[in-house]
């Protein structure tokens, strides 16, 4: 992949938003740096970024794509509450051991929660 100035500011703002950000959110952000930066630019680096393999999409049906700049195996909890993603503790044994008896050949898992975040759940709880 050719350097790019465009692309390597999408790359920053994904690193800087740590909670899963939208293309919108990384677009609001750095389109304060490059004010002549369009959301099709944004849209077409952050699809270079995940080709390339620096940035992993999160999709949650029904919602935007995320972006995330953790690029190991993890899971995503989406709160219904507040709208966030965060990271999600599953167990990644298991996950493996049901991807591994699957007939044919699996060539990505992910896992997404839906329910509420920490924050969240602790504002019902009140």
């Amino acid at each position: 992949m050719r350097y790019s100035k465009q692309r390597e500011l999408v790359l920053q703002k994904v690193e800087q938003l740590c909670d899963h950000p939208t293309a919108e959110e990384i677009f609001d952000l750095a389109a304060r740096e490059c004010p002549g930066l369009s959301l099709g630019t944004v849209y077409r680096n952050l699809n270079s970024l995940v080709e390339a393999g620096r940035v992993r999409r999160v999709s949650i049906p029904g919602k935007a794509d995320r972006f995330d700049h953790t690029l190991c195996w993890h899971s995503h909890l989406y709160c219904n509450c507040c709208g966030g993603v965060v990271d999600a503790d599953v167990d990644e044994k298991q996950v493996m051991k049901l991807v591994r008896h699957q007939k044919g050949v699996v060539e990505d898992c992910a896992v997404v929660l839906f329910g509420l975040c920490e924050a969240c759940a602790a504002k019902q709880a009140q």
